[in-house]
């Protein structure tokens, strides 16, 4: 089993490299606000220890699995000591179950990042964003407020990379995560690859 971890600022483009990856490999997307919004919706607003619970209910659960493994995005607050001591739990939950832990932080620059937040894919899967106007002042009063990026070695974890994905689609993005730690790619997503290579060609 295996626990990928996507990080970044929001808006970076967490969930929908999820969703590329999850089809590459076949390994199950479980992202911040699959338990953010039915909060929201139940309350009215965001309740965060309701959130924490429910997440802490999917991950016991999954590790009962079989499955393959699990991608979960988060925004990681490096200068907020509670976000680290949250992932090193994640991290050793699994890794009792024998899943190791693969670690990508995406970046990418504000003006970017703005932009993305008023993307269909990010609207439909995530309701609480749907009035651009409050989400992006969201968006840059959490820059102001948290540091969003890692410094040289912050990040424990062997495996590990940053990866600027300004200019890269969700799916390049999800093919330098395989390349990068030697994910085997679904044979079906394969098939798919050399289909559209032919189509190029033609």
């Amino acid at each position: 089993m295996k626990l990928v971890l996507l990080v970044g600022s929001g808006a970076v483009g967490k969930m929908t490299v999820g969703q590329a990856l999850a089809k590459k490999t076949g390994l199950r997307l479980f992202h911040n606000h699959m338990m953010i919004e039915p909060v929201i919706e139940v309350f009215g607003t965001y309740n965060g220890t309701a959130v924490q619970r429910l997440r802490q209910v999917v991950f016991e659960e999954f590790l009962k699995t079989e499955l393959p493994g699990l991608i979960f995005t988060f925004m990681w607050a490096f200068d907020q000591p509670e976000d680290g001591a949250y992932i090193l739990s994640l991290k050793e939950m699994f890794a009792q179950r024998g899943a190791e832990t693969y670690c990508v932080e995406l970046t990418a620059p504000q003006k970017i990042r703005l932009e993305r937040n008023r993307t269909e894919n990010r609207l439909l899967h995530k309701a609480s964003k749907r009035d651009t106007a409050v989400s992006e002042r969201r968006l840059l009063s959490e820059d102001a407020q948290y540091r969003l990026i890692s410094r040289a070695g912050e990040i424990p974890f062997a495996n590990y990379l940053r990866l600027d994905n300004s200019a890269l689609s969700p799916e390049e993005a999800a093919e330098r995560i395989c390349v990068h730690f030697g994910f085997e790619i679904m044979e079906k997503e394969k098939t798919l690859d050399k289909e559209e290579e032919g189509i190029q060609l033609c």
